[in-house]
């Protein structure tokens, strides 16, 4: 699973990634940790200035400007990474976004663009790489604790990660030849994902939530989890011939005793940026 001409140190040595959702939190960590891994990487997002800052942290990487949710955006992306990378091994997306709101105030534009951002946009990825992939490709996607775990005022979010691990299977049952992963993530701070989201609202869901006892003790750092990410591509590439389905990763109960630090404000129900 590796470029002949471009091998590289490491346990992802010349593995050719794209990361879709790589301008802040567990996307940038990510592609910090795969470039230190060996990985050429192509990394997009929306936000040009934001993806230059990954690139420059990660001391590597190609940056690609992308709109996940616009169809002609997405074929743009898979020719430029074909161009850098030939082929693409691993392609994984840790994009998403949420907006806060009770579920009796969410709107049909709140619908339409969770879906379009969260569910849709990877289907547009994938299927404009599909030419791409080199064989025993790997297609992972980011989903959000909340599917199993739905909190107050995040309604759409957590419906869009359902649809979108059910697109994931889709891939899986139609296009066997494919490696797919679905990555459930608990929360995670600190990252973009509330960055807009309202003081007052926020303050209410808290509340909501820590009434169900959704609220931990610690949260992880995006670093970790793209610690534990990369330690399952590892294996991947080692092993082209097994596919991990399913990772879920959460903090850990027994890390919590030896974390000195508060809470985090403001965590995230697996929170990727794009």
């Amino acid at each position: 699973m590796t470029s002949a001409n471009h091998s590289s140190p490491g346990p992802l040595g010349g593995s050719r990634v794209l990361l879709v959702g790589a301008s802040a939190g567990i996307g940038r960590a990510l592609a910090v940790r795969l470039v230190d891994a060996g990985a050429r990487v192509v990394v997009a997002a929306r936000r040009m200035t934001e993806l230059e800052k990954t690139v420059a942290e990660a001391a590597g990487g190609h940056p690609v400007r992308v709109d996940v949710r616009d169809e002609a955006d997405c074929g743009r992306l898979a020719r430029e990474t074909a161009d850098r990378l030939g082929q693409v091994d691993f392609l994984i997306s840790c994009a998403g976004a949420a907006r806060l709101r009770p579920i009796a105030e969410t709107s049909l534009a709140d619908w339409q663009w969770a879906m379009e951002t969260n569910t849709v946009g990877f289907h547009h990825v994938l299927r404009a790489c599909l030419p791409f992939l080199a064989p025993h490709a790997l297609a992972a996607a980011l989903s959000s604790e909340a599917v199993g775990q739905p909190r107050a005022a995040l309604g759409a979010y957590a419906t869009s990660k359902v649809a979108l691990e059910r697109t994931l299977q889709a891939w899986q049952a139609e296009h066997p030849e494919l490696r797919i992963c679905r990555i459930r993530v608990g929360q995670t701070a600190p990252t973009d994902f509330g960055s807009d989201f309202d003081d007052e609202a926020l303050g209410a869901a808290f509340e909501s939530w820590a009434a169900q006892g959704l609220l931990v003790d610690r949260y992880m750092s995006p670093d970790e989890v793209a610690g534990a990410l990369v330690g399952m591509l590892a294996v991947a590439a080692a092993f082209p011939s097994v596919n991990v389905e399913e990772l879920t990763v959460t903090p850990s109960a027994a890390a919590a005793s030896f974390s000195e630090s508060a809470p985090v404000a403001a965590p995230s129900a697996a929170a990727p940026s794009d």
